[in-house]
């Protein structure tokens, strides 16, 4: 890699040594503005072969038309400098970070659990959004157990994912449980209608035939369910390089999430 790909992506020869070379850079303006509010985190910007990869998974994201804009609550785990720059929102508020230390952070991996610490996402779907949602987490390293992200009101009805089991606005009765439980990669779900939704794990969806029921509405947690209580419980040792929250995203764009998803994390390996 050249000189110039690691340098930050705001110096002023980020794009190139004038008379030697030149490379590309982020021009998004979602891209950019994500990027300058991380590097005011970190104290830094990020190299610019990792601004780049995010300039392009924004551009993923938005050649599937809607698939940005449902992403109301998301954090790229991994790439960012710091811990700090890595609970930078992509979209919507931070989360809260409640236990997680420096020392858990990868810059290729992500955010690794310990079994005790979790994010708040400081997202909790409208009630409106009953049969419009999605939710999904990219697993970098695999959890010995726990939930992904999710919440559970006080009769244990809500939304949740893990690598064994799904549920969507459903009671803790009708949870559906995938065929693949072991695979890394991108665990999503998302809900379009009333009596179903899509579950995507090892880059296949699948449908479950589940209806949705009226819950109470809590901030989503990841790396934990969230309760009423307000102290999550299922708390999970996963590695998580990316988490999303939000409106229906179908079939297609779970598999269109997926294939961002996957580019990001390899681009920013091979970057760093």
């Amino acid at each position: 890699m050249s000189l110039a790909a690691k340098l930050p992506w705001t110096h002023r020869f980020a794009g190139g040594f004038p008379g030697l070379s030149s490379q590309p850079l982020p021009t998004d303006a979602d891209a950019v503005d994500y990027l300058t509010r991380m590097a005011a985190a970190d104290g830094a910007g990020v190299e610019v072969s990792v601004a780049v990869a995010v300039d392009a998974f924004v551009r993923d994201l938005k050649a599937t038309p809607g698939l940005f804009d449902a992403i109301k609550a998301s954090c790229i785990l991994c790439g960012a400098r710091t811990i700090t720059g890595a609970l930078v929102p992509l979209a919507g508020d931070a989360p809260t970070s409640n236990g997680f230390v420096s020392g858990d952070y990868s810059r290729t991996n992500g955010i690794t659990g310990d079994g005790s610490s979790y994010l708040d996402s400081n997202y909790a779907y409208p009630t409106v959004l009953q049969n419009d949602c999605h939710v999904a987490a990219w697993v970098s390293g695999l959890p010995t157990s726990g939930v992904l992200a999710g919440y559970g009101d006080i009769i244990g009805s809500g939304t949740l994912i893990s690598l064994a089991a799904c549920r969507m606005y459903n009671n803790g009765g009708d949870t559906f449980l995938p065929s693949n439980t072991t695979a890394s990669g991108l665990r999503a779900a998302s809900r379009s209608d009333s009596s179903s939704f899509v579950y995507r794990r090892n880059e296949t969806n699948e449908t479950a035939t589940i209806a949705s029921t009226s819950v109470t509405h809590l901030d989503l947690a990841v790396f934990a369910r969230q309760r009423h209580t307000l102290t999550p419980d299922n708390i999970t040792d996963a590695a998580i390089g990316f988490y999303s929250i939000g409106t229906d995203i179908g079939s297609a764009g779970l598999a269109a999430l997926d294939t961002a998803v996957t580019n990001l994390i390899t681009a920013i390996g091979e970057a760093l």
